[in-house]
Formats: structure tokens, sequence, C-alpha cells
């Protein structure tokens, strides 16, 4: 499946809406991207495909930033197209949006049960910084939050570069 990355606009809220849905159903209340595309801290990104009809959304991800730190809110993929690097390569390009911005930490909630994202955001540098207990309203499980402290450090540049490179041999694109 070929995809690009770009910002996302207001004509992307529906099928935004639609993916976050299905990627989160007890999510409470769901993200008014309306307002996040004018909150000036608010940064999103989308995947998508070019079909015939128009531009088929397929995944977002989105980040705060407060000062030099990019929390990252939300990354999620169409249930049909997930196992395909799609996930990966807008997290990617996270790090390269909130680089460009002045970022310097990055930093996430992900389910205590998750450990396939768990597993992508650790191979990409993150570590645990603690746990939120009870943290998500559904079924009060807990959200381990991790962090990357120094996106700016040859380390991390180094490991960023040599994943993108093993991203695009594997999947084609970046």
């Amino acid at each position: 499946m070929t995809h690009r990355i770009r910002k996302m606009q207001s004509c992307d809220i529906e099928q935004a809406t639609e993916i976050e849905r299905e990627a989160f159903p007890s999510m409470e209340p769901a993200t008014n991207f309306k307002h996040e595309l004018r909150n000036g801290i608010a940064h999103y990104i989308v995947a998508f495909e070019d079909k015939p009809e128009g531009q088929h959304i397929i995944g977002l991800a989105g980040f705060w930033l407060l000062t030099a730190e990019a929390h990252i809110v939300n990354i999620a993929v169409r249930r049909s197209c997930r196992r395909q690097g799609i996930g990966e390569n807008l997290l990617i390009n996270l790090f390269n949006l909130a680089l460009e911005k002045g970022a310097t930490i990055i930093t996430l909630e992900v389910r205590a049960s998750d450990d396939t994202a768990r597993n992508l955001y650790i191979k990409y540098g993150f570590k645990k910084e603690g746990v939120r207990r009870g943290y998500y309203l559904d079924n009060r499980e807990d959200a381990v939050i991790m962090t990357i402290r120094n996106m700016k450090s040859v380390e991390f540049e180094t490991r960023l570069q040599r994943l993108k490179k093993s991203h695009s041999t594997r999947w084609g694109r970046c």
C-alpha cells in the first residue's frame, strides 16, 4: 500500500474521527479535531492514499508542543491498514516535526497491556518514566509514561537515521 504523510487539514476531520473511534472505541471524550487544528500547541499529521474519489486517510498522529517538550497525544491507523508500517512511519514523521518545531523531549502514555506499541517505542529509544495508575477510563488500566529525554543527542539522531533507513528499506517510504 502506497501512502504519503502530510499535515492534517480541516477536510480530514471526518475521516480522522472515524479512525480514532475505530482505534479507541471507549475514548471519551473524542478528540475535537476542529478545535485541535486551531490550537497553537497542537500539531497533527495524517497518512493518506490517493483514490479516484479523493484522499483516503488511513492513519493520524499528533502531539502538543509545550515549550521544548512534545507530548504525543494520538497515533491511530485504520484496522484494515495495520501491520504495514504506517504507524511507525507516522511516529518517524512526528519525530521530524517535533524536531523542526524545536522539541528536545518527547513523551507519551501507552496502555500497560499494549506490548506492540511499547516495543515500537522502546525500539526508537523511549524509556519508561513512570506509571499513571487507572489512567484509562474504560477499564481503569494503567498507562506507562515513556520519554526520550534528548532528541538532539547524537545517540538519538543516529538511532533515528538507522531506523528510518530500515523502515524505508522494508516498506519503501518515510
